[in-house]
């Protein structure tokens, strides 16, 4: 049989009550299926059902082949060595064996035919741009982007009949973005892939948008999609314009309707008045105007109220979507004031950096994914000492963490604000957190059960209500997970911030319309780079 994922009647509602998916039906069959959606959507938490991570509320899922999940956010402990993770261990240590002269049975039955794993498995990571990690290497000392490289290289060695992707190219820097790029595109069985990348959407032979809980698929890649969506748009806002039309027309002949018959009413009480005619046919004259003007009212008022619904209806076809409105700290930095001072400092996994950051600088840091970026703006922030050399910070500092990683999962996110906030009172925390369109019961949920986006929210809405507010923000990967919508949100905020701000990012397009003052590129030292 033909690999399939089959989604019948699934609904799906966390334990606070909030419906996710309700009575979704959902047929993929062979081919790159793109999923988007805005955040909070359910994307991701599709992907984890399909896969088994989460059990369904109620409805079936039905997968036809071995499947294979890369979540969004792929957490290996640190100590597990890369030949682990690619399920080579048992293989190497069958091979080696053999190659000693030990002839057990269990040996040969673990290599099977695949005596050449080990090449096959050094071209996979060659083509993802790993040629020089090692197979007895450590998880721990990979950095975000080469560990989601290793998670895709696992799958790509696999090849399962269905295969789903949850953001594939988060961290990634745009050499290794392209070579995933041609890796999906020479897929051959059932793939859906999660993402806001553009590129990626590109490479995908259908696009399906989940949207109030339902999936609509238009044919071809992202560019496609947009297109037919702004079709439907164009037509529904003009069928709004058609029902507002109708509704004022019928709102109009409702009140002429009103004015001819209050005018025949006083007409006949004019002629009751004068006595003009019998009494007995008088009446009967005017209950039969009360029940002819009774019908009449009756049906403007009707034409009124479909006119009224045909309205909400074509207004319901129309996209309103919320957006995160982000408000960052009030702080002013003057221009000649230190806020960062590196002075020889021997990062634990990259080179020896030397930077000062004076007043409200705006520096991007770019550099090949394993250049050291994330250990650099760890070190900064404390989270890790470096080997050697001096790091001041003078003032507040905020970072938020490329895997964001700062929120406990046990907590509510109204709870990890709270802990970073002491003095802010619940109401302050509720609308910073509503901003973040983390409402009502949303605000409530544990950390650990928020959707990408919304975790990346949660956590941005902690940085900026903590205490004392940040002069100098440090941000690894501010744009992944994050929304078309949002990263323009985003830009803007931070395009206003008055403080100092270390940006890690491989989305170019967003480092340009933030303002950034200097370009700083890690390699093998730190050295400013003209703009990309």
């Amino acid at each position: 049989m033909s690999a399939s994922i089959v989604c019948s009647n699934l609904g799906f509602t966390w334990p606070d009550g909030d419906v996710v998916l309700d009575r979704l039906d959902l047929t993929v069959g062979p081919g790159r299926t793109g999923l988007i959606g805005v955040n909070g959507s359910g994307k991701s938490t599709l992907l984890r059902l399909i896969a088994g991570e989460l059990e369904p509320t109620y409805g079936t899922i039905n997968v036809t082949g071995e499947l294979g999940y890369l979540p969004q956010n792929l957490i290996l402990a640190s100590a597990r060595r890369v030949d682990d993770v690619l399920g080579l261990v048992e293989i190497r240590a069958a091979i080696r064996a053999i190659e000693r002269g030990d002839a057990d049975e269990r040996h040969f039955a673990a290599v099977g035919d695949r005596w050449d794993a080990e090449e096959r498995t050094r071209a996979a990571l060659d083509r993802l741009g790993l040629g020089h990690v090692t197979l007895d290497q450590r998880v721990g000392e990979l950095s975000g982007g080469e560990l989601v490289l290793l998670g895709l290289a696992a799958q790509f060695l696999r090849r399962p009949g269905v295969l789903l992707l949850d953001e594939p190219t988060n961290n990634l820097d745009l050499a290794a973005r392209h070579l995933v790029y041609q890796a999906i595109r020479d897929w051959s069985g059932v793939l859906v892939l999660v993402s806001h990348d553009r590129g990626l959407l590109r490479h995908v032979d259908r696009i399906g948008e989940l949207r109030s809980g339902s999936v609509t698929f238009h044919g071809g890649n992202l560019d496609d999609h947009e297109r037919a969506v702004a079709i439907e748009q164009e037509a529904a806002e003009r069928m709004v314009r058609v029902a507002e039309s109708d509704l004022q027309r019928q709102r109009r002949e409702l009140a002429e309707a009103r004015t001819k018959l209050d005018r025949r009413a006083r007409y006949g009480q004019k002629q009751w008045d004068t006595k003009r005619e019998p009494k007995v046919r008088m009446r009967k004259r005017q209950e039969d105007a009360q029940i002819a003007a009774g019908k009449h009212r009756n049906l403007h008022l009707d034409r009124v109220a479909q006119a009224r619904d045909r309205l909400r209806e074509t207004e319901t076809a129309v996209r309103a979507d919320d957006e995160i409105r982000i408000d960052l700290p009030a702080t002013s930095v003057p221009s000649g004031k230190e806020v960062l001072t590196l002075s020889d400092v021997e990062l634990r996994h990259g080179p020896t950096v030397r930077l000062a950051v004076r007043g409200p600088e705006r520096i991007a840091l770019v550099g090949a994914n394993g250049a050291g970026k994330t250990t650099l703006l760890q070190t900064i922030a404390g989270a890790i000492p470096p080997r050697s050399g001096t790091v001041d910070v003078p003032v507040p500092v905020r970072w938020l963490p490329q895997r964001l990683d700062l929120l406990d999962d046990a907590l509510s996110a109204a709870e990890n604000v709270a802990r970073a906030a002491p003095t802010a009172s619940n109401n302050a925390i509720r609308a910073q957190l509503a901003r973040f369109l983390l409402r009502g019961n949303r605000a409530d949920r544990r950390a650990g059960s928020l959707s990408g986006g919304e975790r990346f929210r949660a956590t941005l809405a902690t940085l900026l209500l903590a205490e004392p507010a940040p002069q100098l923000l440090l941000l690894d990967e501010p744009t992944n997970n994050l929304d078309l919508a949002s990263v323009r949100q985003l830009a803007q905020a931070l395009g206003s911030y008055a403080g100092a701000l270390v940006v890690a990012s491989h989305d170019v397009a967003f480092l340009r319309t933030i303002g950034v003052t200097r370009w700083v590129r890690l390699e093998s030292t730190l050295t400013n780079t003209d703009p990309l």
